[in-house]
């Protein structure tokens, strides 16, 4: 095994703890030290640096006992791959799923998650997308206060644990996805400043200082990150990243981290020969980030298309507050479906000042698109998903237009069969100082959206993380069946229907009447044509030649003089028939 090394920069004495005994460790270049002692596999061990300590390794690939134990020794390469030559299929042809491995299942086990790997491949699901899973405080929380960056969370079952599921849905033809935050770490464990300058004051973000990605030694500090993010694609085999929040990372070096991250991951790809996408969430609305850097960008393949959900989510129910205020008109979807970003420049009242920049050369499968995901439901008051906000017709037509959009699609945990449980945001805190700073925090975030603290779930109460798991019984019952066979009609017709596939947006055709309620998209051979209005009404169709209905959410609906008439909310897919489906 490579011997134990240390990044302590301002530090004059640094010791290696294990077996009982504190071992002097030597410097080397750039601020880094090393142990002439070997540890084998399986050994804990922890650093004592100017008589401070013991504190875990940051860079510690196991940490058994939590964020404050000792680290332990491993060596990945005793786990043998049974995924020899796989290949994940493209991001263009993807649909993803997003799920949080705690309350995914009842017992919240990387385990426990592969029982129900075989639902998503019924379910046509190509890319699994797991919410962060370094290791966090206590044994319960969301993963994006992680503070031990390098180590599978103990409690879902620590390294063996990941390696098996990411193996398990591999061997289904399964890509997997992991979330990872590198804008900040959280409050508890956080001992990357008793090793170096890891954060800046120059910087603010919401969550205090800045990482320091472009001031005196930030050349390791950012390798720290970048190392993280190869580890887990060449380590535990992800096929790539969703990156949290990349507007929160400030750097103004004149190669932004998000580049240098890209050219690591690039090389990677090339040395294991195995095709690698990282996926980026970012509030700038600007597309220099997914643009390569022949053009000037940062090279990252995707970004989550925030637009087209605030815009759809509007238009569904009728919200007003928070960043929904710049929202709600059908024109607004429509622009989102046709040209990607709604805010391209244009005035933003929410924000009050203009937002984003003009995208026209963006490519729809460049944005990942989604009616929930767990930011959207997770950050209400009482954790709605959109089955608590809608009515079964309008939940189809929500899915409906995620699923034969130009965008690639994601669902949320449970969204496939409209699952009734909430998922609230929780945590697991033992300091109670820091505990009651997150619960209070929580009742303060949510003052923009006008929701009564007392209606704002405490995370720090267990039952707020017990009511988040989903219950997989409710597949059991009509409502629930019916919603999830809707969704595999639909991921069916996109596999089937090529220009559903198609991810220039000037190919997309849009008619809407804001007065009227009713939307028409057509894409190729499909149509789908939605009344969003409260009556029966003909929704004015533009096909050419003869049509028929694959799929509609209103069983007394039909064609009649290029009219579609529905009772209603409702969504119908039509397929123009005299269109060869091949091209």
């Amino acid at each position: 095994m490579k011997p134990v090394r240390l990044w302590a920069p301002h530090r004059r004495r640094v010791e290696l703890a294990a077996a009982g005994r504190r071992h002097p460790m030597r410097p080397a270049e750039y601020g880094w030290w090393q142990a002439e002692t070997e540890l084998d596999h399986g050994e804990d061990y922890a650093f004592w640096v100017d008589d401070e300590g013991p504190y875990p390794d940051p860079r510690s690939l196991w940490q058994p006992d939590g964020v404050h134990g000792f680290s332990r020794r491993l060596d990945h390469r005793r786990f043998i791959w049974p995924d020899v030559g796989w290949q994940p299929r493209p991001l263009s042809s993807a649909v993803i799923y997003e799920l949080h491995v705690g309350t995914f299942t009842r017992t919240g086990t990387f385990a426990a998650a592969v029982d129900h790997l075989d639902h998503l491949v019924d379910l046509g699901i190509t890319h699994v997308e797991l919410m962060p899973v370094a290791e966090f405080s206590g044994r319960r929380g969301w993963g994006y206060d992680g503070t031990a960056l390098y180590a599978p969370h103990h409690a879902y079952g620590g390294p063996e644990g990941l390696k098996e599921l990411v193996a398990a849905c591999h061997r289904r033809g399964l890509a997997v996805l992991l979330d990872v935050v590198y804008n900040h770490l959280g409050p508890a464990g956080n001992y990357l400043e008793c090793f170096g300058p890891y954060f800046t004051d120059r910087y603010r973000t919401p969550w205090g200082k800045a990482v320091n990605l472009d001031g005196p030694h930030s050349d390791e500090v950012r390798r720290f990150f970048v190392d993280n993010a190869c580890m887990w694609l060449r380590d535990y085999h992800f096929d790539g990243l969703r990156i949290d929040a990349v507007h929160a990372m400030v750097d103004l070096s004149a190669r932004h981290f998000l580049e240098q991250l890209g050219d690591a991951v690039r090389a990677l790809e090339a040395e294991l020969g195995r095709h690698l996408v990282l996926v980026i969430e970012s509030d700038l609305n600007d597309p220099r980030l997914i643009r390569s850097p022949q053009a000037g960008g940062y090279g990252m393949d995707a970004q989550w298309h925030e637009d087209f959900h605030h815009a759809l989510h509007a238009v569904l129910t009728g919200e007003q507050c928070g960043y929904y205020r710049d929202f709600g008109h059908l024109a607004d979807l429509a622009k989102s479906l046709r040209r990607g970003l709604v805010y391209d420049g244009r005035y933003s009242a929410y924000r009050q000042r203009r937002h984003g920049r003009p995208a026209d050369d963006l490519k729809g499968h460049q944005l990942v698109a989604f009616l929930q995901n767990h930011d959207q439901v997770g950050n209400r008051a009482g954790g709605e998903r959109s089955s608590h906000l809608l009515c079964p017709a309008r939940l189809k037509i929500g899915a409906t237009l995620v699923l034969t959009a130009p965008f690639v699609p994601l669902l949320f945990q449970g969204e496939e069969w409209a699952a009734t449980t909430p998922f609230l945001f929780f945590t697991d805190h033992h300091d109670p100082q820091l505990a009651a700073a997150v619960s209070q925090g929580r009742r303060d975030e949510f003052a923009a959206f006008g929701w009564p603290p007392e209606q704002i779930a405490d995370p720090q109460d267990p039952t707020t993380f017990e009511r988040s798991r989903l219950d997989w019984q409710e597949l059991r019952q009509p409502l629930h069946t019916d919603l999830l066979d809707w969704h595999r009609q639909l991921i069916r017709l996109r596999r089937a229907l090529p220009s559903l596939n198609d991810g220039r947006l000037e190919a997309v055709a849009i008619r809407y009447d804001e007065q009227q309620r009713w939307l028409v998209m057509t894409r190729g051979a499909a149509t789908v044509a939605c009344n969003l209005a409260e009556r029966r009404q003909p929704v004015p169709l533009s096909v050419a030649g003869p049509s028929r209905i694959l799929m509609s959410s209103d069983p007394q609906s039909h064609l009649e003089s290029a009219r579609l008439s529905l009772d209603g909310p409702g969504v119908a897919v039509l397929l123009a028939v005299d269109r060869h489906l091949a091209r």
